[in-house]
């Protein structure tokens, strides 16, 4: 079998693995999310307020604060929504098998544990030779 006859059915089987239908559905709902994409959306417009805002000369400091209060109050409201939460965690579950798979591909071509090794075998299911 060609190289990428085997990446692309490699490719088949991560997208089936449940970290990657995790991640699809967390994507999902992040977009679908009313609320969040709101929160993101004035974040978006403090931030862009708070730039130029601050290039102006006769602007009061007290003004700025208050825009950047805001933003702040914006970023804690959104990273602990619960569906920006669960497209983190499946993100870094994501993340993590990616890694173990390069890990392991790695290894089969180099026989050696890849610097990345964690020791920790959870996180490769032991195939990064350790």
């Amino acid at each position: 079998m060609e190289i990428f006859e085997l990446a692309a059915q490699l490719g088949k089987e991560l997208k089936k693995d449940e970290r990657l239908v995790r991640m699809a559905n967390a994507k999902e709902a992040y977009e679908n999310d009313m609320d969040l994409r709101t929160l993101m959306r004035e974040y978006q417009v403090q931030q862009i307020a708070l730039e130029k805002t601050a290039g102006q000369k006769d602007v009061e400091a007290r003004f700025l604060e208050m825009i950047q209060n805001r933003i702040n109050e914006l970023y804690d409201q959104i990273v602990a929504h619960p569906v920006y939460v669960e497209l983190e965690q499946a993100q870094n579950a994501v993340n993590e098998l990616m890694n173990a798979v390069n890990n392991t591909i790695m290894f089969e071509i180099t026989g050696e544990v890849p610097s990345s090794c964690t020791h920790d075998c959870s996180t490769c299911g032991g195939s990064c030779g350790h």
